[in-house]
């Protein structure tokens, strides 16, 4: 069974109605029939969370958290040492964002896919590393 990682920005799309929400719309359908795995890390639900208190208030952000604590996407809260070991390893290298590390970090450590759209900072890990990515846009 196919294994994804949401992080931030693929979450956010799908909040915002933004391009790239389709599919992952179909990966949170697929996690719902249990064809696949979801996982996020809660620090990278922390920056979506953030993002939407910050632009839509507390009162939106705060349902959102609901919706996602009542979805199939299973959260990793906490951190095993080999996500963040391999975190540690790829933020000192790429210098990443912390959130970006650790969703990559957790994305290895579940031999999984991360699903993203942040080119900007990804595009030479996906380069130089063996961790599978599916862009979202």
């Amino acid at each position: 069974m196919d294994k994804f990682v949401l992080d931030a920005c693929a979450l956010l799309s799908f909040i915002y109605n933004e391009q790239g929400c389709d599919i992952v719309h179909n990966v949170l359908e697929q996690a719902d029939a249990g064809q696949v795995e979801l996982y996020m890390n809660k620090l990278n639900l922390l920056e979506a969370f953030y993002d939407i208190r910050r632009s839509k208030g507390i009162e939106v952000a705060e349902n959102y958290y609901s919706i996602v604590l009542d979805s199939s996407i299973c959260l990793v809260d906490g951190m095993a040492d080999d996500v963040f070991r391999e975190a540690a390893r790829l933020k000192t290298e790429y210098k990443i964002s912390l959130a970006d590390a650790v969703a990559l970090g957790q994305t290895s450590a579940l031999d999984a896919i991360i699903l993203t759209s942040d080119h900007h900072e990804l595009d030479v890990v996906e380069q130089k590393e063996a961790i599978k990515f599916y862009w979202i846009r």
